[in-house]
């Protein structure tokens, strides 16, 4: 058995390719349409998996735009996406410098949450130790859910 992929709900496929690729750094690896079933297939990989993903050996995110309106509640219901990074403070910067909420904050020099604009969480983790505690995230509060 292999993970393949893990599959998101989105209202506004450019808002949520502008997050995903823009802000946080995915790639898109291919894309599908359907005009019979009226929906679009994106598959994005991390960065560090586009040769692997390219070889057929990466996890994807699959974003899926019903052509159709429909209204998705309970993100929060999903679960999240895990992403681990090199650097949590720089990332986290870099996406609050990028207009994106950094709803949990990583004082703990280790971990992260923001949103996706269709509301699904996204944990960031600093790859292997943590990094050493320091402001202004060790006294920045949460801000709404994560």
């Amino acid at each position: 058995m292999r993970y393949l992929h893990t599959m998101v709900r989105v209202k506004d496929l450019d808002h949520s390719l502008d997050f995903y690729c823009n802000r946080l750094g995915l790639k898109e690896m291919r894309r599908h349409e359907s005009r019979e079933g009226r929906y679009t297939l994106v598959f994005l990989a991390a960065p560090l998996d586009e040769e692997a993903c390219a070889a057929g050996h990466a996890p994807l995110l699959e974003l899926t735009f019903n052509w159709d309106p429909e209204d998705y509640g309970g993100g929060r219901n999903f679960g999240h996406l895990a992403y681990e990074v090199d650097d949590i403070y720089e990332t986290c910067q870099r996406l609050m410098d990028a207009g994106v909420t950094v709803n949990r904050p990583p004082r703990d020099g280790r971990m992260a949450f923001v949103k996706s604009p269709d509301g699904i969480s996204i944990e960031l983790l600093q790859k292997g130790d943590a990094r050493p505690k320091a402001e202004p995230w060790a006294s920045m509060a949460n801000s709404g859910s994560w």
